[in-house]
């Protein structure tokens, strides 16, 4: 069974960093997308995700502040996250599917449970 396991978070001011983990357990796949998505007003939003060869996407607010890695021999994906801004503040949620990650959400992508990220003005 495929399971996606978020750590990290916390809270922080403005400005502030912290670092997520997701890790991957019983993942099916050599190739594969796997990132961070949190809520938005329509579906969920990319912040950052990360493919097999290590091609990255990233949305607009975050680059320059955010870099997401990987170590695959931990099957452990990393998103260390700089210069955080109020409007950071909520839940990421690991995700992950077979393929590059330009493809779009399906129901069979998985998901983590999510964790917090509360960024304080």
């Amino acid at each position: 069974q495929v399971r996606l396991v978020e750590s990290g978070g916390g809270s922080v001011e403005a400005g502030g960093s912290l670092r997520l983990s997701c890790e991957a357990f019983g993942y099916p796949y050599t190739s594969y997308c796997i990132g961070f998505f949190r809520h938005a007003p329509n579906e969920p939003e990319r912040v950052a995700s990360i493919d097999t060869d290590d091609e990255r996407v990233y949305a607009d607010s975050v680059k320059r502040r955010f870099t997401i890695s990987q170590d695959k021999a931990k099957h452990t994906l990393y998103l260390q996250m700089h210069h955080l801004k109020p409007e950071d503040n909520g839940m990421f949620y690991c995700e992950s599917h077979r393929g590059n990650c330009h493809l779009r959400l399906t129901p069979k992508d998985y998901w983590g449970k999510g964790i917090l990220a509360t960024v304080s003005s």
